[in-house]
């Protein structure tokens, strides 16, 4: 199949692993969807793999149903990069211009971030991205590309996202035992952002809260940079136990009044919907009993 530009992203999350195959669409605006595939996700826990086999499966099961869909043979895939450890800091350093005429080159920028990531890192822990903030240049701020500037000295700010290293080595070699390539991991936070945010956004500022099953990510952003990232340790899943608990239902149950009935805040219903009823089924009882949206909300 003659198909010239493809994108294959693999989504290895705690509840689903899913797969996407996209191309570039005529006038490169917009990603076609060619194909998709989602399976349970078995092995993983808040981001971390505790179960290589069972979570290869998985992704063997999510590629070959977006294989079946799109017709084509993947063998590589950008990832997702998450899990309950990811730590982000902001960090600066600074370095001497030693391109000819003072004129800052591409060493001279990576000099710079290089410098402004050299840090003490705990055992087993390592930097898995550098997200330039801005550069300064002689005391002139706010500069985010100062390739080809001239200028004495040139300062970096960086927001350093760090990791335990073991975490990155599993994913890597469940989807090696998958049968694919890795051909670029990226943040799941930031990835998230760049889907859904704006430049504006960015730019004047906003918090994005990307709630999974077990673990919660939080990027926030100011002056088109990300300026901190956090990891909880807590998600949907949580939701739908206490659901199952305060109901006395099963937890398949409870996930299906959440996705039918849950609502975040109650001010966010009309009155028709704070009095609509939902019956459910308690756990060891035959019959049903009642309760408002408003109460479980």
């Amino acid at each position: 199949m003659n198909r010239e530009i493809q994108a294959v992203g693999l989504d290895i999350g705690t509840s689903r692993v899913r797969c996407v195959v996209g191309e570039a669409s005529e006038n490169g605006a917009a990603m076609n969807i060619l194909g998709f595939g989602a399976a349970e996700s078995r092995g993983l826990r808040r981001g971390v793999v505790t179960t290589t086999d069972t979570i290869v499966e998985s992704i063997k099961k999510a590629v070959e149903d977006a294989e079946r869909m799109s017709g084509l043979a993947i063998h590589d895939a950008t990832i997702n990069l998450s899990g309950e450890h990811l730590r982000g800091e902001n960090k600066s350093g600074v370095v001497a211009v030693a391109g000819a005429g003072r004129e800052i080159s591409t060493e001279d920028v990576e000099r710079a971030v290089e410098s402004a990531s050299a840090m003490q890192l705990p055992a087993g822990w390592e930097i898995v991205d550098r997200l330039p903030q801005e550069f300064i240049v002689d005391g002139q701020d706010g500069i985010v590309e100062p390739i080809g500037m001239r200028g004495a000295r040139l300062e970096s700010r960086i927001h350093v996202v760090t990791s335990p290293s073991a975490g990155r080595q599993n994913i890597l070699k469940a989807i090696h035992r998958a049968g694919l390539e890795v051909e670029q991991m990226m943040l799941e936070p930031l990835a998230a952002a760049q889907s859904t945010l704006t430049d504006d956004d960015k730019e004047y500022g906003c918090a994005l809260v990307n709630i999974g099953a077990e673990v919660t990510s939080l990027m926030i952003f100011r002056r088109g940079a990300v300026q901190h990232t956090a990891v909880f340790p807590f998600g949907g899943m949580h939701f739908t136990k206490d659901i199952a608990v305060g109901l006395r239902v099963s937890i398949p149950e409870a996930a299906k009044i959440k996705h039918f009935y849950g609502c975040v805040a109650g001010f966010l219903m009309n009155a028709d919907e704070r009095r609509e009823i939902i019956e459910i089924t308690p756990v060891g009882r035959s019959e049903t009993r009642q309760l408002s949206k408003e109460i479980l909300c």
